[in-house]
C-alpha cells in the first residue's frame, strides 16, 4: 500500500512538474519575444505593457473557473481540457496579424493556463502527506523557472531569434504532454475519498466546493490574508518576470546581457523554490515567512544598488530565489490553509487575485519607464508590495496556529 502511494505520489508530482515547466517557458516567452512583437506590430513600451498584461489577466477567470471546477469533477479532466485551451491559443498567437488580435490570443491562452495552476498546486498538494505538502509543491513549482532557464537559452540560439518559433514551442509541448497525462496521471485520492463520503452521506454525487465556504467563521479571515499575500507578491513576480531584460538595458546594459541575467534569476529560482519549499514542512511557518521576504527586500536593494555587471548578476540571482520561490510556498499555503472539498476553489480565487496584481504590475511598470522613472524607479515601487504581503503571510500563520 505504501509503495503503491508512493508511486501515486512521484507520477503526480512529476506530471505537474512537466505542466510547470511549459507555463515557465510561457511567461519567459512573452519578455524574451517582446522586441520582435514590438518591432512587428510597432508597439511602444506601455502597449508593451498591455501585451504582457493580457495573458496574466486571461490567467483571472481561468483561475475562478478551473478550481471551483475540478472540486465538482474532479481534478484530472479539469486539467487535461485546461492544458488543450492553452495549447491550442499559443499556438494562434503566431498567425494573429493585429495587435488586437494579439491580445485576444494571450488572454485566452492565460484562461487556459490559468485554469491549470490551481489544480497542479492541488493535485501536488492531495498526493502526499499534510506534512510533506510544502515539498511537494516546491518541487512541482521549480518546474516554472526551469522551462523559464531552457527558454532563455533556447532564445540565445538562431532557433530562438525569431519570436514565432517561440510560440510554436510553446503551442506544441502541451499538446505532446496531454496524452502522457490522460494515461498516467491518477486522480487525486483525497478528492475521490471525499467524492465517495458525499455520496455515502447525502444525495448529493460529488463534493461540492463553493465560493461562500471561503468566507464562513473559520476561512474568513485565512481568505483575506492570502488574497493580500498573493496580490501584492504576484506583482512583484511578474514586474520581475517581465521586465527585467528591459530593466538591463535601460541601466545601459545589452540584450545579450539582459537575458544572461534573466537566466541566473530562473537557475537560482529552480533551488529557492525546492529549499523554501522543503523549509515550509520543516521550519516554523513565521521563519520561513521572515526569510523570503527578507530574500526578496535584499535582492531589490541589491539590484537598485549594484554598479557592476558581476553585480547585477548576483542580484539577479538572489531576487529569483526568492521571489520565485516564495510563490510557491504561497501556493503550498494554499494547500495547507484549506479542506479538501474546497481546496480547488480556495486556491483557484486566491490565485485570481493573485493574477490581478500580475496583471497590473507589468503594465504599471511599463507606465513608470514610460514616463521617466526608469529602473530605479520600478524596483522601488515593488518594496512597499513585498512589506505589506510579508505583514499579511504572518498574520495568516498566526490564524493557522490559533
Amino acid at each position: 500500500m505504501e509503495r503503491s502511494d508512493n508511486r501515486h505520489a512521484i507520477v503526480t508530482v512529476a506530471i505537474c512538474f512537466l505542466i510547470a515547466v511549459i507555463e515557465g517557458l510561457d511567461i519567459q516567452a512573452a519578455g524574451i519575444a517582446a522586441a520582435g512583437i514590438r518591432e512587428h506590430f510597432g508597439l511602444d513600451s506601455s502597449q508593451l505593457g498591455v501585451f504582457f498584461s493580457a495573458g496574466i489577466l486571461g490567467l483571472l477567470p481561468g483561475a475562478l473557473v478551473g478550481g471551483r471546477v475540478a472540486d465538482r469533477i474532479g481534478r484530472k479532466q479539469v486539467l487535461i481540457w485546461s492544458t488543450a485551451v492553452f495549447a491550442v491559443f499559443t499556438l494562434c498567437t503566431v498567425w494573429v496579424n493585429s495587435f488586437n488580435s494579439l491580445l485576444a490570443v494571450r488572454f485566452l491562452a492565460g484562461a487556459g493556463l490559468g485554469a491549470a495552476m490551481p489544480i497542479l498546486i492541488t493535485l501536488a498538494s492531495e498526493a502526499v502527506s499534510p506534512q510533506n505538502r510544502g515539498r511537494a509543491v516546491g518541487l512541482m513549482y521549480c518546474g516554472m523557472p526551469v522551462g523559464a532557464a531552457i527558454l532563455s537559452l533556447i532564445a540565445s540560439t538562431d532557433f530562438g531569434s525569431n519570436w514565432k518559433n517561440i510560440f510554436y514551442l510553446g503551442g506544441l509541448l502541451p499538446i505532446i504532454v496531454i496524452p502522457v497525462m490522460m494515461w498516467l496521471l491518477p486522480e487525486s485520492k483525497e478528492y475521490l475519498k471525499a467524492k465517495d463520503q458525499a455520496a455515502n452521506t447525502t444525495a448529493e454525487a460529488t463534493p461540492q466546493g463553493s465560493f461562500k465556504d471561503l468566507f464562513n467563521s473559520n476561512n474568513l479571515l485565512r481568505t483575506m490574508f492570502i488574497w493580500v499575500s498573493y496580490f501584492f507578491t504576484l506583482m512583484v513576480v511578474y514586474i520581475m518576470l517581465s521586465w527585467l531584460p528591459s530593466l538591463f538595458q535601460e541601466l545601459g546594459f545589452s540584450r545579450k546581457e539582459g537575458a544572461t541575467a534573466q537566466f541566473y534569476f530562473m537557475v537560482s529560482a529552480t533551488i529557492g523554490t525546492v529549499i523554501l519549499g522543503m523549509l515550509t514542512d520543516r521550519w516554523k511557518k513565521a521563519y520561513v515567512i521572515l526569510l523570503m521576504y527578507g530574500g526578496i527586500l535584499a535582492g531589490l536593494l541589491a539590484l537598485n544598488a549594484a554598479g557592476s555587471l558581476t553585480q547585477m548578476y548576483l542580484a539577479s540571482a538572489l531576487v529569483g530565489a526568492f521571489v520565485i520561490g516564495c510563490q510557491g510556498v504561497l501556493y503550498a499555503f494554499g494547500g495547507i490553509v484549506y479542506p479538501t472539498e474546497v481546496r480547488g476553489t480556495g486556491i483557484g480565487v486566491a490565485s485570481a487575485v493573485g493574477r490581478v496584481g500580475a496583471m497590473l504590475g507589468p503594465a504599471i511598470a511599463g507606465s513608470l519607464l514610460t514616463a521617466g522613472f526608469g529602473a530605479a524607479g520600478v524596483i522601488s515601487a515593488a518594496i512597499p508590495c513585498i512589506v505589506i504581503s510579508a505583514i499579511f503571510m504572518l498574520l495568516l500563520v498566526r490564524r493557522i496556529q490559533n
